[in-house]
């Protein structure tokens, strides 16, 4: 069994947030946003935490928390506001929807328990979470860069004697990473670069987006919002969803140009992507995004 704590913190409430799960000192990690709540917090780290220890989902996981609230929402109320469209009992929608549904999302086919711990009380697992999520919370509230930690290092373990090693995955409009020398490696960069901006790991870290967006950097939301690279460093956060990148192609408009057209993939929505990547002095950045959603019929 897997035993970890997980843990959030909000300076003012809303205000600087940070979440962070602790396991031991080889496998932690955190995050935040410049503005959130301690709620969101709290359900972030859980989320991060399945996350995290997908590659070993048939363990079971045990999650400390001092949290009524993530508790009680998970293991007492989700079912009900799944039933009820999640409103609550007065009809009101219900609040952090979508870190829920993902968490939701996350737990099906997991063998994970809750644990309620006294918050401040000396729980080691406990302390480390919140040192590190309020860390988190601090670096935000002054702007300097964020501990993220190691991460799950489990998952990079190799493969025992008589278990398969997976094959190279293939990404849809690319070869097998095992004909990698036949592509065109800055197209493979890109790709990367793209999924990074999906990772709650970057999108925490305002000076690594800060590098891949263009000064010039536009665009145009599924929503209908304009995002210039300021607006977009002020208010960029992890995701509430998993969003799956899907290649569909990548041209090379020029030689320092290239589109990438891709899907968007969650749980619920999907989106029809196009990113312009220009390379100025050596460096690729982000010059140009677009996204349409998907109506499902």
């Amino acid at each position: 069994m897997i035993t970890a704590a997980a843990d959030g913190s909000s300076l003012s409430n809303p205000g600087p947030a940070g979440w962070a799960w602790y396991i031991d000192e080889d496998n932690w990690q955190a995050g935040g946003w410049p503005r959130g709540t301690n709620n969101m917090g709290e359900l972030q780290a859980v989320l991060s935490l399945l996350r995290a220890t997908e590659s070993v989902a048939a363990e079971p996981l045990k999650v400390l928390c001092d949290s009524q609230y993530v508790i009680n929402s998970v293991t007492k109320w989700m079912p009900g506001w799944k039933r009820q469209g999640w409103k609550k009992a007065d009809g009101k929608p219900v609040l952090n929807q979508e870190l829920l549904k993902s968490l939701d999302e996350s737990l099906q086919g997991r063998d994970v328990s809750f644990e309620w711990v006294r918050g401040h009380a000396g729980h080691p697992l406990n302390e480390a979470a919140d040192q590190r999520a309020r860390a988190a919370a601090t670096a935000y509230q002054d702007g300097t860069s964020v501990d993220h930690g190691p991460g799950f290092r489990a998952a990079a373990s190799q493969p025992t004697p008589g278990q398969i090693a997976p094959e190279p995955s293939t990404e849809p409009g690319f070869p097998s990473t095992a004909a990698a020398s036949d592509v065109d490696d800055d197209l493979l960069k890109l790709v990367d670069y793209e999924k990074e901006l999906l990772s709650d790991r970057v999108r925490s870290d305002s000076g690594r987006v800060r590098e891949l967006l263009h000064p010039q950097f536009t665009e145009f939301g599924a929503s209908g919002r304009i995002w210039t690279r300021n607006r977009l460093l002020a208010e960029i956060r992890p995701m509430p969803m998993r969003v799956r990148y899907e290649a569909i192609g990548a041209d090379r408009l020029a030689d320092d140009l290239v589109l990438l057209r891709w899907r968007a993939l969650s749980a619920h929505s999907e989106w029809l992507r196009s990113s312009i990547w220009q390379r100025t002095d050596g460096k690729w950045q982000l010059r140009f995004a677009q996204g349409t959603p998907v109506l499902k019929s």
